[in-house]
């Protein structure tokens, strides 16, 4: 499909969403009936919900795209199980009972087949209730602090040891001793700075300041100030959304830059950067398992189609590579159901890979989270980052850092 016809045929995409969501679905899921998001013909309907406005717009509008465009790519291959997907599209505002709520809406009201959204993990915690009550599919494509498992989840982004344990061993390696950790204030960064602190402990490591703002926040003069004070050997970085935007350009305004100050990150990929602004940026490290310059031919594809649909432009990043193969996985693992139905979808998935722009990824018979490959990325003046260390290959996930001895009773 060439450029200036997919551009139409998205915004024909979204718009059907949008006509879905407003209907009200008489399809039933009882017993010998049609499965929920079967539809009435030829349709089935999945949910798609992300923050479409609000501090995490920045990065979820673009996961939203990815999950659009592997949608067309599947119904125009023709479809799961001989019918075409229509997207219902909701936005979470960044608020997370609002994701609780549509969720809900998603569910009960458009009984959409399976969900594909959230990005911070207070959005997914709200959510998870709701999937597990109505015995539904979530699939949740971004990185996150581990330590959870839900039946009705599928975690397509990286779990601890698959990002932020791989982070740590590299700046282990690369000699440093002292840390400083910033982060929004929810759960994500108090989680997975619980973990950096269980690991430096027993790394031989010191932890020499611990900041929080809230998830939003564009003052940090205060915390700049400390880290200044602090001069510790990486600043570990787990803010979210545009907080980013205000706490580099304020570590810029400052004088200090990657040489005299450098920072690793784990919620700034390729989409953030072109928000935060590269100079800003260059020459940080984040913590990834896929960037922009992956070197495989399905990223090549996957970007060259990106770009296609949504302009020269637009760049791909972790996040988005996850959103988008997480609807190939669930469509997947319906045809080798044969059906929508919940349990069928989980027990068809169980060691189900796929060739993604990453690299192939499996989905584990247990846990369902996915084996990846760690990335650790340096981040270039053009706002693309290249891979200067990572894994061998695929690692299995570990949600409770259960291979770990010095992350036990982390879980408690």
């Amino acid at each position: 499909m060439s450029r200036s016809s997919r551009r139409p045929f998205l915004a024909l995409v979204v718009a059907l969403g949008l006509l879905a969501a407003a209907c009200v679905s008489e399809t039933s899921d009882g017993g010998g009936e049609a499965a929920p998001g079967a539809g009435q013909g030829d349709t089935i309907k999945v949910g798609i919900l992300h923050s479409l406005s609000g501090t995490m717009a920045i990065s979820e509008v673009s996961v939203r795209d990815a999950e659009l465009l592997a949608i067309e790519e599947i119904n125009a291959a023709g479809g799961v199980l001989g019918k075409q997907l229509v997207p219902v599209i909701e936005d979470g505002a960044s608020d997370w009972p609002t994701f609780a709520e549509k969720a809900d809406k998603l569910i009960n009201v458009d009984k959409v087949a399976a969900t594909f959204g959230g990005w911070t993990s207070a959005s997914r915690k709200a959510m998870l209730p709701v999937f597990e009550s109505n015995e539904a599919l979530l699939y949740y494509p971004v990185q996150y602090e581990g330590l959870e498992q839900s039946p009705y989840i599928f975690y397509s982004g990286a779990t601890t040891n698959q990002q932020i344990v791989p982070a740590l061993d590299h700046l282990k390696e690369q000699g440093a001793k002292t840390l400083f950790l910033v982060g929004s204030d929810y759960v994500f960064p108090r989680t997975a700075n619980k973990i950096i602190k269980a690991y430096a402990a027993a790394n031989g490591m010191q932890i020499v300041g611990e900041e929080y703002t809230p998830l939003g926040s564009v003052e940090f003069a205060t915390v700049v100030n400390k880290v200044r004070e602090a001069q510790p050997d990486f600043v570990f970085n787990t803010l979210n959304g545009d907080s980013n935007v205000a706490f580099f350009k304020e570590l810029r305004n400052v004088g200090l830059d990657a040489a005299s100050m450098p920072t690793l990150s784990v919620s700034i990929a390729e989409e953030e950067i072109r928000g935060i602004g590269a100079a800003n940026l260059e020459n940080h490290l984040v913590a990834w398992n896929y960037y922009q310059t992956t070197d495989t031919p399905e990223n090549e594809r996957f970007v060259a189609a990106y770009k296609a649909a949504y302009g020269e432009d637009r760049v791909t990043d972790d996040p988005i590579e996850a959103g988008y193969t997480q609807v190939h996985l669930w469509a997947m693992a319906v045809e080798k159901a044969g059906t929508t139905e919940v349990e069928a979808v989980k027990e068809a998935s169980k060691g189900l890979s796929f060739a993604a722009p990453e690299g192939t990824v499996t989905i584990d018979d247990e846990n369902q989270h996915i084996a990846k490959t760690a990335r650790i990325g340096r981040i270039r003046a053009d706002g693309l980052i290249d891979e200067i260390a990572g894994s061998d290959g695929p690692i299995a996930p570990d949600p409770f850092l259960e291979t770990y001895p010095w992350a036990q009773g982390l879980a408690g």
